[in-house]
C-alpha cells in the first residue's frame, strides 16, 4: 500500500484540478505535491493524469482510482474526527498539591473554562505524590527539583517565600515591618510532614535570625488554611510568590518587609508520563498552564 500522503496529495490534484489549487489546499509547496503524485503513479505503474500547460486531467485510470478511494479517504476523515471529539470530550485529570489546586489553580479555573468551552478539566488535590503520579493522571504539578523517571518536566514556578500578613494586622502590630522583631510577632506556622518545606525557623535563619519563638505561633496542618488565616488577620504567614500572588493584586495581603524574601532552589515542575501519548485535550492544558504560569511570574516567583 502506497503512503497516505501519496494518496491525499493525489486526490486533492484530481478535485482541484491542478498542482497549485491542491498545494494551496493541503498547505504543501507545489513541488512536494506533484513529487507525491508521481511517486503514487510509479508505485502501481500507471498515469493518474495528463499533464498539460495550466491544468492537468484525470486519465480513465485515474478517474477509476478516485472514485475508489475517495470514500474510504472520507471514513477515515470521519473516524479521525469522531476520535478527535471523543478525545477532547474525555476530561483531563489534573493532580496538584493542596496549596497549588487551591491558591494557584482554582482562581484560574473560570478562565480555562471561557477560553476551552470544549475541554473538561478533573482536579485531584493531593500533597501524596504517588497519588499525584497515578496512572488515571495525565498531567501533574509537583515540587522538586525537575527529576522525575519516566516523566517529562517543564519549571512552571521558581520558588520565592516571603511573609505575608493583611493590610489591618500590619497597621495594628508595625513590629512585624521589622526582620529584628518579626519573630517575636503572631506567627502562623505549617505543621508539614515535608522535611523540606521551608518553616519560619529556616525562613528567619537564612536572614541571620536565630532566636526563633515558635511557642505562640498559630499551628495549621495545610498550607491554605495558613494563608486564609493570614487573610483574616491571625498573624504573618509565609507566602509562597506563585501561591499568594492574587492576594497581594487584591490587597487582601501585604508584604511587610517589602522585597526581602529568600529564593530556594527548588520549583513546581509540570509533569508528563514519557510512556503516554498524550492527547489533544491534554496538550491543550498544559499549553494553557504553561503560558499562565509565565503570565504571573511575579513577585519573584520566577
Amino acid at each position: 500500500m502506497p503512503p497516505l500522503d501519496y494518496l491525499l496529495a493525489f486526490e486533492a490534484s484530481a478535485l482541484a484540478g491542478g498542482f497549485s489549487t491542491a498545494s494551496r489546499q493541503i498547505n504543501i509547496s507545489e513541488t512536494a505535491i506533484s513529487r507525491k503524485v508521481r511517486l503514487l503513479e510509479l508505485h502501481f505503474g500507471l498515469t493518474f493524469f495528463e499533464r498539460r500547460h495550466r491544468a492537468i486531467l484525470l486519465t480513465p485510470q485515474g478517474r477509476e482510482f478516485l472514485a475508489r478511494i475517495k470514500p474510504a479517504l472520507d471514513a477515515i476523515r470521519d473516524v479521525a474526527d469522531d476520535t478527535l471529539i471523543q478525545s477532547r470530550n474525555r476530561p483531563v485529570t489534573l493532580a496538584a498539591t493542596n496549596s497549588v489546586a487551591s491558591l494557584w489553580l482554582t482562581p484560574r479555573l473560570h478562565v480555562f473554562r471561557r477560553d476551552n468551552p470544549h475541554l473538561k478539566i478533573m482536579l485531584v488535590a493531593s500533597d501524596n505524590d504517588e497519588e499525584c503520579l497515578g496512572e488515571t493522571v495525565d498531567l501533574s504539578i509537583l515540587r522538586g527539583d525537575g527529576l522525575w523517571p519516566g516523566y517529562q518536566s517543564h519549571l512552571i514556578f521558581g520558588e520565592t517565600v516571603f511573609p505575608v500578613c493583611s493590610p489591618e494586622f500590619l497597621q495594628n502590630n508595625p513590629e512585624v515591618a521589622d526582620l529584628g522583631t518579626l519573630s517575636s510577632a503572631p506567627l502562623i506556622e505549617v505543621a508539614s510532614p515535608h522535611t523540606e518545606w521551608m518553616n519560619w525557623r529556616t525562613w528567619l535563619g537564612h536572614k541571620g535570625v536565630t532566636r526563633v519563638d515558635l511557642e505562640q505561633a498559630t499551628m495549621f496542618n495545610t498550607y491554605p488554611l495558613s494563608i486564609h488565616a493570614a487573610v483574616d488577620g491571625v498573624g504573618v504567614a509565609l507566602g509562597w510568590g506563585h501561591l499568594v500572588d492574587q492576594l497581594l493584586d487584591t490587597g487582601k495581603l501585604v508584604r511587610p518587609l517589602g522585597d526581602v524574601h529568600v529564593r530556594t532552589t527548588s520549583g513546581y515542575y509540570l509533569l508528563l508520563p514519557e510512556n503516554r501519548i498524550p492527547s489533544a485535550g491534554c496538550r491543550e492544558v498544559a499549553e494553557w498552564l504553561r503560558q499562565t504560569s509565565a503570565a504571573r511570574r511575579r513577585y519573584g516567583a520566577q
